[in-house]
């Protein structure tokens, strides 16, 4: 079943959610770290220099959008997929996401197959948000 090479962090405050989110990509293959606040995932995605970020909207300390921003105007994380996911996936919802520099905008719960899908996909074939 593990047939995704990439190197992923996940920004998710809700611990199981991280978890299952983490289990679901190690599932896939992907290598995977994880942090639970806005700052300690900007820093980790610093360090891990990671293919894919899949962050979470409401987040602690800084949200998920000031996250997008900051990993977009870093050098290490430029370059790295970003894929929103929040609870809230409105017309609104999906341009704020992509105003802030999300690639992808998934509603949660996430559909493993949909997210599957787009982690198979090479960055920049479907378009922003």
């Amino acid at each position: 079943m593990g047939d995704c090479p990439l190197r992923v962090v996940i920004v998710e405050d809700s611990r199981d959610a991280a978890e299952t989110l983490r289990d679901l990509l190690e599932l896939f293959g992907c290598a995977v770290q994880v942090a639970h606040t806005g700052p300690a995932g900007v820093i980790l995605a610093r360090q891990a220099t990671p293919d894919v970020v899949l962050c979470d909207i409401g987040l602690p300390g800084m949200d998920g959008y000031q996250v997008a921003q900051a990993l977009r105007s870093s050098p290490e994380t430029a370059g790295a997929r970003l894929i929103a996911l929040s609870g809230y996936a409105g017309k609104e919802d999906r341009q704020r996401a992509r105003d802030a520099g999300f690639d992808v905008h998934l509603a949660k719960p996430v559909d493993p197959e949909r997210l599957r899908g787009i982690l198979r996909e090479r960055p920049g074939t479907t378009g922003r948000v």
